[in-house]
């Protein structure tokens, strides 16, 4: 069984920075992309940023010049790191990633909760 497990979360200041984290665990033969998505309070779900596993990242233009995201593709683990965060940015987090084990599927974490207080 193939789980995905965020960390990371928190309340931070306007201006301040937080770095996510997500662990892919169980039997896994590759992962292809991964990426992060958020959902505000009475929002859908909306993509944050994307990377293929050869590197290549997508971002939402609401976050470009502000995030970024990595991979650690040893470790089966994908990062974002968020800088100059805004109230707006205040969503829970999901990761998600598409694994090939058994069979190829998407999978989705738990969600992280980020605050960013004015």
């Amino acid at each position: 069984q193939v789980q995905l497990v965020e960390s990371g979360g928190g309340l931070v200041q306007a201006g301040g920075s937080l770095r996510l984290s997500c662990a892919a665990s169980g039997i896994i033969f590759s992962i292809n992309a991964m990426g992060w998505y958020r959902q505000a309070p009475g929002k859908q779900r909306e993509l944050v940023a994307t990377i293929t596993s050869g590197g290549r990242t997508n971002y939402a233009d609401s976050v470009k010049g502000r995030f970024t995201i990595s991979r650690d593709n040893a470790k089966n683990t994908v990062y974002l790191q968020m800088n100059s965060l805004k109230p707006e940015d205040t969503a829970v987090y999901y990761c998600n990633a598409n694994i090939q084990h058994w069979v190829i599927g998407d999978y989705w974490g738990k969600g992280t909760l980020v605050t960013v207080s004015s």
